[in-house]
C-alpha cells in the first residue's frame, strides 16, 4: 500500500493539491489522527510492506455516533475528498461517507484478489510469491524425507493464492473454496502417488475450506500415509513487495488522485488488461470475481 500512497501524494502534490494522511484508517478518522503528507514524507517507502499510514478495524465507524465524529473531523480539517486504499469492507464504508456527501475514490487492496472491476488488487502477487518461496522450500524437504505436506494459504472465501501459488509451486493438490472437496478423490490422488513411488506429494490448501490437520487426519486415515502440515500464515500479509505490485500500486494511486481532483467520486479505481477503469463501489463489492475454473483442472492434470 506504501506505493499508492507515495504516488498519491506526489502527483496530488504535483497537480497543486494539499494532501493529508489519515492514520489507522476509519479510527484515524473518528479520532481526528491527520498528519500532512510532504514529497519526503514518501520518501523510501515504496520497497516497505504494510502502509505509513498504519491501518486498524473500527467496529465504532459501523454506528451513527461513529460516522457523526468522522465527518464532523472532516469538515473541521477541511478535506475536499477522501481516497480510501482497502478491500470490501473500506469500500462499504466510503459508501456511507458518500451517502453523507463526502467524495470519495477507492485503491483496491486484498491479498485475497477477489475484488470486482480489477484484473489484480494490491498485495496479491507479492502474497503468491510468499507462497511460492515458501512451497519450493518444503517441497525441498519433502522429497529428501519423502513425505506428504498439507501447506495452509490464506484465502477465507477465495483460492486465488491457493490456485496461483500451487500452479506454478507444481503441487500434486489444490483445494480451494469455490470448488467442493472431494476427500476420496485427494486421497486416490496420494495413494497413487505412493504407488508409482513419488517421493513428494504436496497438497495446497485454501484455510477457507477446513483446517490443515483436519485434513491431514482424514487423509491419513482413508491412506494410512501419515501427512506433514505446514501453515503458513501472516507471513504472506508481509515483507518487500513485489516490482508488479509496487507498479499496479503506483498506477492506481496515482490514479485515484488524478481522479479525486477532477470530480470523479464514489468508485474504485482498478486495472484491466492495462487499462485504468472506475467501478461503481456497489458493483465492486456485490460482484463476485469467479475463479477461472480450466486452471483449477489444469492444476489437477499438470499434478498428477
Amino acid at each position: 500500500m506504501n506505493a499508492a500512497v507515495r504516488a498519491a501524494v506526489r502527483l496530488g502534490i504535483w497537480k497543486g493539491a494539499q494532501v493529508i494522511g489519515v492514520m489507522r484508517g476509519f479510527e484515524g478518522l473518528i479520532a481526528g489522527e491527520f498528519a500532512e503528507l510532504g514529497l519526503s514524507s514518501v520518501s523510501g517507502i515504496i520497497q516497505r510492506g504494510g502502509t505509513i499510514l498504519l491501518t486498524a478495524r473500527s467496529e465504532l465507524f459501523k454506528t451513527e455516533e461513529g460516522i457523526e465524529q468522522a465527518l464532523s473531523h472532516i469538515r473541521e480539517g477541511g478535506l475536499e475528498g477522501l481516497i480510501l486504499i482497502g478491500g470490501d469492507g473500506t469500500f462499504r464504508g466510503a459508501l456511507e461517507l458518500e451517502k453523507r456527501g463526502v467524495p470519495t475514490i477507492g485503491v483496491p487492496a486484498s491479498i485475497d484478489d477477489d475484488l470486482w472491476g480489477t484484473d489484480h488488487t494490491i498485495g496479491f502477487d507479492t502474497a503468491v510469491n510468499t507462497a511460492l518461496s515458501a512451497l519450493d522450500k518444503i517441497r525441498d524437504t519433502a522429497t529428501s524425507h519423502e513425505r506428504s505436506f498439507v501447506v495452509e494459504v490464506m484465502g477465507r472465501t477465495a483460492g486465488y493464492i491457493a490456485l496461483m501459488s500451487g500452479l506454478a509451486g507444481g503441487a500434486e493438490f489444490i483445494v480451494i473454496p469455490e470448488v467442493p472437496l472431494q476427500i476420496e478423490e485427494l486421497a486416490q490422488a496420494l495413494k497413487r502417488g505412493h504407488e508409482r513411488k513419488k517421493r513428494h506429494f504436496i497438497i495446497v490448501l485454501a484455510e477457507g475450506v477446513k483446517g490443515a490437520y483436519q485434513l491431514a487426519q482424514e487423509l491419513y486415515e482413508r491412506t494410512g500415509h501419515e501427512i506433514k502440515v505446514s501453515i503458513l500464515g501472516h507471513i504472506q500479509r508481509g515483507g518487500n513487495p513485489s516490482a508488479y505490485d509496487r507498479y499496479l500500486a503506483s498506477r492506481l494511486g496515482a490514479a485515484a488522485m488524478e481522479a479525486i481532483i477532477s470530480g470523479e467520486r464514489g468508485k474504485m479505481v482498478g486495472l484491466r488488461e492495462e487499462e485504468v477503469i472506475f467501478t461503481p463501489y456497489s458493483e465492486a463489492i456485490s460482484q463476485r470475481k469467479e475463479i477461472d475454473r480450466k486452471t483449477y483442472e489444469l492444476s489437477k492434470i499438470l499434478g498428477t
